[in-house]
C-alpha cells in the first residue's frame, strides 16, 4: 500500500514536472502602480481638455483652504492606488488600507472645516444641498475606464485579498475622478462637495466591495470562498 502511494506520488510529480509552464513573475507595485497612474492622467486629462478649466480655478487655487482639499484629494488618491497594488500580493501585510487614511482625514477635515465657513459667511444658505447630478455622471464615466485598467492589473489578487483590494482600489479611482472633476466642475458649498462627491465615491466603492468576487470572475479570476 504504501509502495503504491509512493508510486502514485512520484507519477504526479513527474506529471507537474512535464506540464509545468513557465511563470512570469509579477512586476514591482510601485511600477505597476505608475502605469496605472499614468493611464488615469490620460483619462482624467482627456476630461478636462474636452471640456475647459473652470474660468476661476486660479482664484480657488489662491486659497490656501481649497488648494489643500484639492491637494489631500490626489494624495489621498495616490496613495490608495499604491495600498492596492500591495495588498494584491499575498506576503504584503494589510495594513497597507490604512495608508490613504491620514490623507483621507485631511481631505474631509478640510470639507469640515469649508462647511463651517461658509455657514459663518453664507448663513443658512451655506448648507443648502442643491442638486449637482452631473457630478455623479462625471466621477462615474472617468471610474469606469480607470476600474477596468486596475482590475485587469490586479485579478491575480482574486486568489489573495479581493475585498480589500477592490476597496481600496476603487477609493483610488473615484478620488483621483473627484479631483479631475473640481478643476472643470464648480461646486458653491463644501456640503455640496462633501454629498456629491464624497457621497459618489462612498456609494460606488460599497458596491463594488459587495461585487468584488463577481469582478475579479468576470476578469477570469475564482477569488476565494
Amino acid at each position: 500500500m504504501i509502495r503504491k502511494r509512493a508510486d502514485r506520488a512520484e507519477t504526479l510529480i513527474d506529471r507537474l514536472v512535464a506540464e509545468a509552464e513557465p511563470v512570469r513573475p509579477l512586476r514591482p507595485p510601485l511600477w505597476r502602480c505608475l502605469l496605472w497612474l499614468l493611464i488615469a492622467v490620460i483619462v482624467i486629462g482627456g476630461a478636462v481638455s474636452s471640456i475647459g478649466l473652470r474660468p476661476d480655478l486660479a482664484q480657488q487655487m489662491a486659497r490656501p483652504a481649497y488648494r489643500l482639499e484639492w491637494l489631500a484629494s490626489l494624495l489621498a488618491g495616490v496613495l490608495s492606488a499604491i495600498a492596492a497594488f500591495h495588498l494584491g500580493l499575498p506576503d504584503r501585510s494589510p495594513r497597507w488600507t490604512l495608508v490613504p487614511a491620514s490623507a483621507l482625514i485631511v481631505w474631509m477635515a478640510v470639507i469640515g472645516y469649508g462647511g463651517l465657513t461658509d455657514w459663518i459667511r453664507r448663513g443658512s444658505q451655506g448648507f443648502v444641498i442643491g442638486s449637482s447630478f452631473p457630478c455623479f455622471m462625471s466621477i462615474l464615466t472617468m471610474s469606469i475606464p480607470l476600474s477596468a485598467a486596475m482590475l485587469i492589473m490586479l485579478r491575480h489578487a482574486g486568489h489573495v485579498r479581493p475585498v480589500a483590494t477592490i476597496a481600496t482600489g476603487m477609493f483610488a479611482t473615484t478620488a483621483l475622478a473627484a479631483t479631475g472633476l473640481t478643476l472643470y466642475h464648480p461646486l458653491d458649498t463644501s456640503i455640496m462637495v462633501l454629498i456629491w462627491h464624497g457621497g459618489t465615491i462612498a456609494l460606488l466603492v460599497g458596491l463594488t466591495t459587495l461585487a468584488s468576487r463577481r469582478l475579479f470572475a468576470l476578469a477570469g479570476v475564482a477569488s476565494p470562498t
